[in-house]
């Protein structure tokens, strides 16, 4: 592109290696050498520009670098970075231009979120270089994002809550992609008083944790919007007494997420539904700076099956759930917030989005790459709402993701989005049946997700991108670990069976009472396990012997060794089943024995991972059907 040293001709040579690629860039002669500390100071209003300048000296600390708010005591200097404050820099509101000169770097936006923006890309760039000598290249970056809401939803409700230092961590690193929106997905995973019978083995978040946490997110630039569903996925409270009376079914339904036949959904025309629903509101959305509320509302399964039937069948099944919208939208229009719901209830029947308040931002959801959220988009657009294209990081119901699923489900729903003048995207990030996979193979979709959404306009074709590298760059700098974080995302494939909202792999080990001839495990073969298999034994030791063990964080190797050694357990699990023609009495002795210590091993290792970054609540419920599957195989055996 122009000349540099040598130290840049790489980077510069390749602009994706910053990400999101930042929209212009006019080259300079020269470079600028930042002195130690880098010292930061800014111009403008304390009240917007305090935060960005505390977000971007903590960034740059864990990056390597020394920074202060002002130099040290003695030396007469200007600041390395200015943050200034100016109406007239960018014509879009988190836009900003950064200026590097020789004497230093000026970030220059209209607001606050502008400037933590420009500070996120400082740091990117300044991250790529050696610590010792960085160098940056001299001239000005302009930029601005093509969706204004980049948001990621975090499930802490299968099982899996997060510690709060790991939810600071994952907000900080969100806010270093240029994410401005966080939602914490609740069923049952709050501490509500007077609600203690379904949260007490949760190990939940309390709202001391969310109103710390809501502080970071905003001093980060983050806006932390409280999620609480609010008619459907009510099973953890509904087969309690006396919740169990408000449910629409209380004998319980089949449901798809849990082995149990359950009470799944509030009944809509029981006055009591939205008096607990009011409740909750009460004491989760005074935790939250955040005037919007996401009530879910999605998936209704049992919705006129059984106290509600002959409501529905009078006024319609559609009528009888946008009355309960309606009342859930006045609890929240009550207490000054604005409606987020997931629109896949009212997508079937387009017909009636018209009939939702106004003010409401439908969220259309998909999470296969082939998900049609053109056509979602469409029929939103036409009523005028705002609304969120909603694709995932496909990494739950595996072990180490769909990344390739991931990849393009979000950079299609990322163009619809921008097509269709959506007002953003949202990434969600969910943990069906125990939430076994560790958060780290949600951390590249989740990069890849933030990028899409910032540069939809001009987003590349994913396949274009070498996303190893993007690993190794951006996520976990120097540890080396991006090839085996790619592979576990691609490993499935080998396998040739059916793969949508999931593995064979992963169902192997976690749903293994489902029998051989499951349709997710058409055209699997001993042939496709061995391909598997030899994929696993020369990707792991391999990525894993050249990996640095002191990375960025250090739990992230073991937990790719762990995600490697449940896909090749689930391997030889899958083998044995097929040899014994699906009965486990049938398989030898000793590999049963030898399968059943490693289901063991494998369960006790994710026990240690899980307490490394999540609360103790829900581990055992997670890992039940593994225990399961041990006993299983060792049972008759002596």
């Amino acid at each position: 592109m122009f000349r540099i040293i040598k130290a840049f001709e790489p980077m510069l040579a390749q602009p994706g290696l910053l990400f999101p690629t930042p929209k212009r860039w006019a080259p300079s002669e020269g470079t600028w050498l930042p002195q130690s500390p880098i010292t930061i100071q800014a111009t403008g209003d304390p009240r917007k520009t305090s935060a960005p300048v505390k977000h971007l000296q903590a960034s740059l600390s864990a990056v390597g670098f020394k920074a202060a708010r002002s130099a040290p005591a003695g030396v007469d200097r200007s600041p390395s970075v200015l943050l200034r404050l100016s109406s007239h820099s960018t014509a879009h509101p988190q836009g900003y231009r950064l200026l590097a000169s020789s004497e230093g770097v000026e970030i220059i936006a209209s607001t606050a979120a502008g400037l933590h923006h420009g500070g996120s890309t400082l740091t990117q760039w300044l991250a790529l270089g050696a610590k010792e000598e960085v160098r940056l290249p001299l001239g000005e970056i302009e930029d601005w994002p093509d969706l204004d809401r980049r948001a990621v939803l975090l499930d802490v409700s299968r099982d899996k809550v997060p510690t709060l230092a790991t939810l600071t961590a994952l907000a900080d690193r969100l806010a270093g992609w240029k994410v401005n929106e966080l939602q914490l997905y609740f069923e049952h995973a709050f501490a509500y008083r007077g609600h203690e019978i379904v949260w007490r083995d949760a190990s939940p978040l309390t709202p001391a944790d969310i109103r710390v946490f809501d502080r970071h997110c905003r001093n980060v630039g983050i806006e932390l919007v409280p999620n609480q569903n609010s008619f459907g996925h009510l099973h953890r409270w509904l087969v309690h007494e006396p919740y169990r009376r408000l449910a629409e079914c209380p004998l319980g339904i089949e449901h798809p997420f849990s082995r149990r036949r359950e009470p799944f959904s509030l009944c809509p025309i029981d006055p009591g539904a939205i008096a607990l629903i009011e409740d909750l509101f009460d004491q989760l959305l005074p935790c939250f700076s955040s005037q919007q509320a996401n009530v879910g509302l999605d998936e209704t399964f049992d919705l006129g099956r059984c106290r509600s039937r002959q409501a529905c069948a009078r006024r319609g099944r559609e009528t009888v759930y946008l009355e309960f919208l309606r009342r859930v939208h006045g609890l929240l229009t009550a207490r000054r917030h604005r409606m987020q719901f997931w629109g896949d209830i009212l997508l079937e029947h387009p017909e009636r989005l018209a009939e939702v308040p106004d003010d409401v931002i439908p969220l259309a959801w998909g999470y296969e790459a082939d998900h049609p959220f053109t056509e979602s988009a469409d029929r939103l657009q036409a009523t005028g709402l705002s609304y969120y294209l909603c694709p995932g990081t496909s990494s739950w119901l595996s072990f180490g993701g769909r990344l390739d699923n991931a990849l393009y489900n979000m950079s299609n729903a990322a163009r619809a989005a921008h097509d269709s003048k959506a007002s953003g995207l949202l990434i969600a990030d969910w943990g069906d049946q125990g939430h076994l996979q560790p958060l780290p193979v949600s951390y590249l979709p989740l990069l890849a997700g933030a990028g899409a959404a910032w540069t939809a306009r001009s987003s590349l074709e994913p396949s274009s991108r070498n996303w190893s590298q993007v690993f190794d760059r951006l996520v976990l700098p120097g540890a080396g670990l991006g090839e085996l974080v790619c592979g576990l995302g691609r490993v499935h494939r080998l396998l040739g069976t059916p793969d949508r909202n999931g593995t064979a792999l992963f169902h192997l080990l976690a749903s293994w009472w489902d029998p051989i001839d499951h349709p997710r495990y058409r055209r699997l073969t001993t042939a496709a396990l061995d391909r598997v298999e030899a994929a696993l034994e020369e990707l792991g030791p391999r990525r894993l012997e050249s990996a640095d063990p002191d990375g960025s964080e250090g739990s992230v190797r073991r937990e790719l060794e762990w995600v490697a050694a449940a896909l090749l357990l689930a391997v030889r699990v899958g083998r044995a089943r097929l040899a014994a023609r699906d009965k486990l009495r049938d398989i030898p002795p000793d590999e049963r024995r030898a399968l059943a210590r490693g289901v063991r091993e494998l369960v006790e290792e994710r026990r240690a991972l899980w307490l490394g970054r999540n609360r103790p609540g829900g581990l055992d419920d997670a890992v039940a059907p593994l225990d399961e599957l041990a006993s299983a195989l060792f049972r008759d055996l002596g």
